[in-house]
């Protein structure tokens, strides 16, 4: 019995003496790596002069990957060749930059990485590399130093394109759609500054781009654009602001496409305002037409009336400016019927009314069909008016907090461009809050310069609420819901109600914009007081 409890008491002893070794011997994984990986080698030597190569190598100390290369890899001047770049993928010890283009004589060259070089093991990046080489005999030093904001957000994008051409005898302004720029930064995607380095002296256009498709050329459609209105002579101590905005699209009319059985779709680019839209030849006795339209794309809707006993006639589309002729042939389609749609229900704030849309022009409302009530069943006065662009009826009314009104149509209260009309009755409601759940902001302008556009918006730039004023300096928002928004004033200059953009090649800035200081977040059943002094 005492041998078996020795060897019990020794055995116990063992265990606690192997577990004590092991949580003293069990490691802890080290300190993390925060350190960047460290260049050993560049082969050309970095800032090298009459530079031959076709590939160049940057070795380092540790594996390094490279992420985002498409975004964070600036080459200036840009080639129309891309380099091929070792590791596209994976890890390796070094990157490789192979040279497919040809490269201009008497020319400095860098490459930006930006951060897109980081180690292996923890993605530590090394900071904003540069590679630079001249096929000449001196490397150019000078630079072009500024800044990039956005005409109406109140932050500008990232990666934005910063461009210097040089202006020389064959510069025009039409050359930023078609040839890449002698020399390009990027803002990369955490600053709104600029440096555009290793610059010979010489006059340049500065231009930034949002560039969609990263090719160097401006889009219209698609890009973002800002710009020096003089050129600027370097070598330049000055810091350069650069506002960057969204032309308006040039215009211009598409072939027309059969939509419907009297329906025709005409596509376009720009501006609606000012098309018109007219038959060639004969047309059917007694023809009469309609024109809406889409609310959410560049088209327009050509109604007609009756239909055309050919197969096809022609459309002469225009606008101020320009005239285009298109063939349309005919297809049979089946007839639309009528169909009436709510627009805005449910809970409605104090500005809005309750509106309908229908799929057909609209041409005549009987309001003697038509009731609104509220929950005690008390009649309420309405009014009736016509959108005539989008083919909208909208029922103003005096609305009170905290209620629900009820609204019925009957049958054959509204008619249609083609006689006809809603054959069931139709039924409506929405409601009201109480003045309680919103909240109030009273705007004293400071060195105001008349007329303003004063806009609370959303964290994207979108107009929630507006106000125009003329003369007065204190603008109140009032029954606003509960969220967060910034205060912007569009400085109205032309006095047209809206804010007007700019234009490259008519040299048009587009109208200053300034925002206030950081909101708090408005709340319901508060008054709040802004004090916004205007630069």
């Amino acid at each position: 019995m005492r041998v078996l409890f020795y060897r019990f008491l020794v055995l116990t002893l063992i265990a606690v003496t192997l577990t004590g070794c092991a949580n003293r011997g069990t490691p802890d994984g080290g300190a993390k790596d925060e350190d960047p990986p460290v260049i050993i080698k560049e082969v050309p030597e970095n800032f090298s002069t009459n530079f031959k190569a076709d590939e160049i190598r940057i070795y380092f100390d540790e594996y390094v990957t490279i992420k985002d290369i498409r975004k964070q890899l600036i080459i200036s001047p840009p080639m129309d060749q891309d380099p091929i770049i070792v590791p596209a993928s994976g890890a390796s010890k070094y990157i490789s930059i192979k040279i497919k283009d040809t490269l201009r004589d008497n020319t400095t060259y860098a490459f930006n990485f930006g951060e897109s070089i980081v180690d292996n093991n923890e993605g530590n990046p090394y900071p904003f590399y540069r590679y630079v080489f001249s096929t000449g005999d001196s490397i150019d030093s000078l630079k072009v130093i500024g800044y990039v904001e956005d005409a109406l957000l109140e932050k500008p994008e990232s990666f934005i394109s910063v461009m210097l051409y040089e202006v020389d005898s064959s510069y025009t302004d039409s050359i930023v759609y078609k040839e890449k720029p002698r020399y390009v930064t990027n803002t990369l995607d955490s600053v709104t500054t600029f440096s555009i380095d290793n610059i010979k002296e010489g006059n340049y256009k500065l231009i930034a781009l949002k560039d969609r498709n990263g090719n160097y050329k401006f889009d219209q459609k698609n890009d973002k654009i800002a710009f020096l209105e003089d050129y600027i002579s370097v070598p330049t101590a000055a810091d350069y602001k650069l506002t960057l905005f969204k032309e308006e699209v040039n215009y211009k009319a598409f072939k027309p496409k059969q939509e419907g059985a009297t329906k025709i779709l005409f596509p376009y680019e720009g501006s609606y305002e000012g098309i018109r839209i007219k038959v060639l030849g004969q047309k059917p006795e007694s023809y009469q037409t309609r024109i809406l339209k889409d609310p959410t794309t560049d088209s327009l809707y050509y109604w007609y009336k009756p239909s055309f006993e050919v197969d096809t006639t022609k459309f002469l589309v225009t606008n101020e400016r320009f005239v285009d002729t298109f063939n349309h042939r005919f297809r049979k389609l089946d007839k639309d019927t009528l169909e009436l749609k709510a627009v805005t229900s449910g809970t409605l704030n104090f500005e809005t009314d309750f509106t309908l849309e229908g799929n057909i022009p609209l041409v005549k409302i009987d309001k003697s069909k038509i009731k609104v009530i509220n929950r005690d069943s008390v009649d309420i006065d309405f009014k009736v008016e016509y959108d005539s662009l989008y083919n909208r009826y909208s029922f103003p009314i005096e609305k009170e907090e905290g209620q629900k009104y009820f609204m019925q149509i009957l049958p054959e209260a509204i008619i249609d461009f083609y006689d006809g009309v809603n054959k069931d009755t139709l039924d409506f409601s929405f409601r009201t809050k109480m003045k309680s759940e919103y909240g109030n902001i009273r705007v004293n302008l400071r060195n105001a310069e008349f007329p303003l556009i004063v806009q609370l918006v959303n964290q994207n730039g979108v107009v929630i609420y507006e106000r125009y004023t003329t003369e007065s300096p204190v603008v109140d928002f009032t029954d606003i819901s509960p969220r967060q928004y910034s205060l912007r004033v569009i400085y109205d200059t032309n006095g047209n109600g809206k804010y007007d953009t700019g234009n490259f090649l008519l040299g048009i800035q587009p109208e200053r914009v300034s925002y206030a200081p950081p909101l708090e977040e408005v709340r319901a059943s508060f008054d709040f007081v802004i004090d916004f002094t205007l630069l």
